[in-house]
């Protein structure tokens, strides 16, 4: 694969998967949303398909890498760093073209960004906080255990990816990203309560730089001072996966 290839590959998946990413959040999130208050497992669902569309479109470009975390992983295991780079700029322009996307996608909702907060006549309305539809909160801010989540959360993504390689055909059959995709639902569903499971510093990074000069009314702050958990943790957590991989198997 030459380095355009990657590029141009790493930059339409990741692309593809935050639109869906965060457009669902958006979805669910956004008061003038058909799918408002939808829940917890149709965010979990709607990042999965965003894997699935994301890495089935980038795979025969730069093999639909999407995630920092995931290069690395690989790069420690296989000793391959030559390429790394490129991987990693066109995941977080990917990442932040996605943001916009999903921005002028739900471009109505987020002017319309108020929400309702009793009713009876003459209540008033507030600002929907939209950080969270670009990028992670944790539920409880205790930077220590929000990062362990993340590594945790981390290493149970890219270690089995990891190792689904070794299944013999899957690859082949076309059927790795379907599983990669469940995977993520999984992991969505079981470990994103603490954190929202960045589980990708490009996931969370782009969009918040997005956020912060996006021109939404009352859109809240982007919070960089906890920036830096859900990039330090996936990073952490891929390399861990790539060591624990290149040892055991």
């Amino acid at each position: 694969m030459s380095n355009g290839d990657i590029f141009v590959g790493e930059i339409i998946g990741t692309a593809i998967l935050i639109l869906f990413g965060a457009g669902v959040c958006a979805a669910v999130t956004l008061r003038y949303s058909k799918a408002r208050a939808s829940g917890w497992v149709v965010i979990a669902f709607g990042w999965g398909f965003g894997v699935l569309a994301g890495a089935y479109t980038a795979a025969p470009l730069s093999g639909g890498h999407l995630n920092p975390a995931v290069t690395l992983g690989i790069a420690v295991d296989t000793g391959e760093w030559g390429k790394v780079w490129v991987y990693l700029l066109g995941q977080l322009v990917g990442a932040m073209l996605g943001a916009v996307l999903c921005y002028l996608t739900y471009f109505a909702q987020f002017q319309a960004n108020v929400r309702q907060t009793g009713t009876t006549e003459g209540s008033a309305d507030e600002p929907v906080p939209t950080l969270g539809i670009f990028s992670t909160i944790p539920e409880i801010r205790n930077p220590v255990a929000n990062l362990v989540t993340e590594i945790i959360a981390t290493v149970g993504l890219v270690l089995p990816i990891l190792a689904f390689g070794l299944t013999e055909g899957l690859g082949e059959s076309g059927t790795l990203v379907l599983i990669v995709s469940l995977l993520v639902v999984g992991i969505g569903l079981s470990l994103g309560g603490p954190t929202g499971y960045a589980i990708n510093p490009a996931r969370d990074l782009g969009p918040r730089i997005v956020h912060t000069f996006l021109p939404i009314p009352n859109k809240g702050t982007s919070d960089w001072g906890y920036a830096w958990v859900p990039v330090a943790g996936p990073l952490i957590g891929g390399v861990l996966a790539g060591f624990i991989y290149s040892m055991a198997f």
